[in-house]
C-alpha cells in the first residue's frame, strides 16, 4: 500500500490477448444480470441524483446497431496500459474547453467512448459526460459508499466509492465499473454505454479465512480478457486490518464462477498499482504487488510481478533479492505496473526508487533481472512507447528511461520538470503528466525527446494522487477532485 503520508509496447500484446476494448484456486458465488431504467438504483428505484437531473433515457442502443466506437476505452488506452493515443494531430495552444463539476472525486482515468466521456466518482456514481460540452448525458448512482467513519481511521480517499478506472467492452456496449458500498460491499455492475442502463450486477466474494473485505480497497483500474472483467485488490492506506492483496475476475455477462487469485502472505501483499492488471504475451495477466508480512526467508510472494493464467495461476514471477528488507520498510515494488517495452524488455520500479529489467519471456524468479538501476521512487502508473518507459516519479519529475533486455541495458534519457509526477501519456507529439502536488494542479506538455516544457496550463482544480488522464479528438481530459477539466489543443 502507498505510504501517502510521505507523499510492448509489443505488437505481440494485442494479438495473443482479447484487446480491453473488444473483448467479449475458484471460488463461485451467485450473480445476477438483469436490465434497469436509466438513472435508477440497483432495484430499478428511481435515484434522487437522476430525478434531480433529468436524465436523458432515449439513447438505447437498437437491436442489430453497432456498439458506440471508443477512442479511450480503458486506463492507458489499450491492454498493454502503454498510454500511447495513436493518430492525433500534433499539439496546440491549451485552453480549458469545459469543467464538469460532479458529485465526488474522481480518481480513475476517464473513458471516452462514442462522443461522451466516462466518469466515475467516490460518491458511487458514473456519469456520460458530451465529449463536446461536458453536459451530463446519463449518470448512474449505484450505491452509498462507505464513509470516513467506517474506516476505523485508516485510508486517505472519503467516503470510499469507485476509485479503480472502469472499462469498456465494445463487443457488448457495456462499461463496467466496481463500486465499494457501505458494508464493505465490491458490485460489479454492468452499464450501457448509450444509456446507463444496468445489465450486470455481481458482487465478488472476497472474504476468506485470511482476508477481511473491511480492510481490502479497489484501487487499480479494470481489465477485460477471456470474456471475464477482472478487479484488484490492496488494503488502506496505513496498512490497517488483516487483508491479502488478490485479482478477482467475473464473466462479463454476470453469471457464472469467479475466479481468485490472493498473493501467498501471511498479510498485505496489496494489489495496488493504478494501471490494473497488464496484457502479457502469451494471454496472460501481469500484475505487481507490495509488501507482505515476511521479513526473512522462505520467500511469501509478496513485492513481486507476476505472471497469471486467465484462470488466475501463477505461471511466472519476479522479486528483487531485497524483498525481504523491502517488506520491513514498506517499500513496495508493486507501486506501479510492470512495463512491457520493445524488444522483450519488461521494466518495473517501486517505491524503493530501483528500477528492474527484466526478460518479458523469462521472469527470472528471485534476483533474476537483466540489469538494475536506482532513479527514483516511483507511483502510479508508467506510460511505454517502443523501448522508452516514462516513469511517475515522487519528487524531481517525471523519468524518461530506454531499456534492453538484449544488451541488458537500463539508461535514463533525462527527468522532467520538478513536480511533474503524474502518471503520463503520450500523444500529439508530446509527454503529457500533471503536477497533482499543487492545489489547483498543472498540466505539463512534455518534449518526449529532451523533457523540456513546450506547454503547461493550470487546471484551475485540485488533483487526485497518482493523477492522470486520457486523450482524445485534440482533448485532454483530466480526473479531479470534483470531476473533469477538459483542456483542448492537446
Amino acid at each position: 500500500m502507498p505510504a501517502l503520508r510521505a507523499v510492448i509496447r509489443g505488437a505481440a500484446l494485442t494479438a495473443t490477448v482479447c484487446v480491453l476494448a473488444a473483448c467479449t484456486g475458484t471460488s463461485a458465488t451467485s450473480g445476477s444480470a438483469h436490465g434497469a431504467t436509466p438513472g435508477s438504483d440497483a432495484t430499478g428505484r428511481e435515484s434522487a441524483a437522476a430525478s434531480a437531473t433529468g436524465n436523458d433515457s432515449g439513447r438505447g442502443t437498437a437491436p442489430g446497431t453497432r456498439y458506440p466506437a471508443v477512442a479511450w476505452p480503458t486506463f492507458g488506452q489499450n491492454a498493454a496500459r502503454t498510454g500511447v493515443a495513436p493518430g492525433l494531430p500534433r499539439a496546440g495552444k491549451l485552453g480549458i474547453r469545459w469543467r464538469a463539476n460532479l458529485d465526488g472525486a474522481v480518481y480513475g482515468q476517464p473513458l471516452v467512448v462514442g462522443g461522451d466521456v466516462i466518469a466515475a466518482t467516490e460518491n458511487d456514481t458514473v456519469y456520460a459526460l458530451s465529449a463536446a460540452t461536458g453536459q451530463v448525458a446519463w449518470r448512474r448512482h449505484l450505491g452509498t459508499p462507505v464513509p470516513q467513519g467506517a474506516l476505523h481511521g485508516c485510508g486517505d480517499i472519503f467516503p470510499l466509492g469507485i476509485t479503480g478506472t472502469p472499462v469498456y467492452d465494445q463487443a457488448n456496449g457495456l462499461i463496467y465499473a466496481v463500486a465499494e458500498s457501505t458494508g464493505y460491499r465490491f458490485t460489479l455492475f454492468g452499464l450501457s454505454a448509450a444509456s446507463g442502463a444496468m445489465e450486470v450486477d455481481r458482487v465478488f466474494s472476497l472474504a476468506t479465512s485470511r482476508n477481511n473485505p473491511a480492510w481490502d480497497q479497489q484501487r487499480p483500474a479494470l481489465a477485460i480478457a477471456d470474456g471475464r472483467v477482472y478487479a484488484a485488490f490492496g488494503g488502506l492506506d496505513g496498512d490497517c486490518g488483516q487483508y491479502d492483496g488478490a485479482v478477482a475476475g467475473l464473466p462479463v455477462s454476470g453469471t457464472g464462477a469467479q475466479v481468485t487469485y490472493f498473493i501467498p502472505t501471511s498479510r498485505e501483499g496489496a494489489v495496488w498499482g493504478t494501471a490494473g492488471p497488464v496484457a502479457g504475451p502469451r494471454g496472460d495477466l501481469w500484475i505487481s504487488s507490495g509488501n507482505g508480512g515476511s521479513t526473512s526467508p522462505p520467500y511469501d510472494g509478496s513485492d513481486s510481478v507476476n505472471a497469471l493464467s486467465p484462470a488466475l495461476h501463477r505461471v511466472g514471477f519476479f522479486a528483487p533479492s531485497t524483498w525481504a528488507d523491502d517488506n520491513a520498510g514498506d517499500r513496495d515494488l508493486g507501486s506501479t505496473q510492470p512495463a512491457l517495452a520493445a524488444g522483450n524488455s519488461t521494466f518495473i520500479m517501486g517505491k524503493r526508487g530501483t528500477g528492474y529489467l527484466l526478460d518479458t519471456l523469462s521472469m527470472g524468479g528471485i534476483g533474476g533481472q537483466r540489469a538494475q538501476k536506482q532513479i527514483c521512487a516511483a507511483y502510479g502508473a508508467a506510460a511505454v512507447d517502443g523501448p522508452v518507459v516514462y516513469e511517475p516519479c515522487i519528487g524531481g519529475g517525471i523519468a524518461a528511461v530506454s531499456v534492453s533486455e538484449a544488451a541488458g541495458r537500463i539508461q535514463l534519457l533525462w527527468r522532467g520538470p520538478a513536480g511533474t509526477d503524474g502518471s503520463p501519456v503520450i500523444g500529439g507529439g508530446a509527454v503529457w503528466v500533471t503536477d497533482y502536488g499543487d492545489n489547483p494542479g498543472v498540466l505539463y506538455e512534455l518534449d518526449p525527446a529532451s523533457g523540456h516544457t513546450m506547454r503547461s496550463i493550470s487546471l484551475g482544480a485540485g488533483l487526485p494522487h497518482f493523477s492522470s488522464l486520457s486523450l482524445a479528438d485534440g482533448t485532454a481530459y483530466v480526473s479531479t477532485l470534483g470531476g473533469v477539466v477538459a483542456v483542448s489543443g492537446a
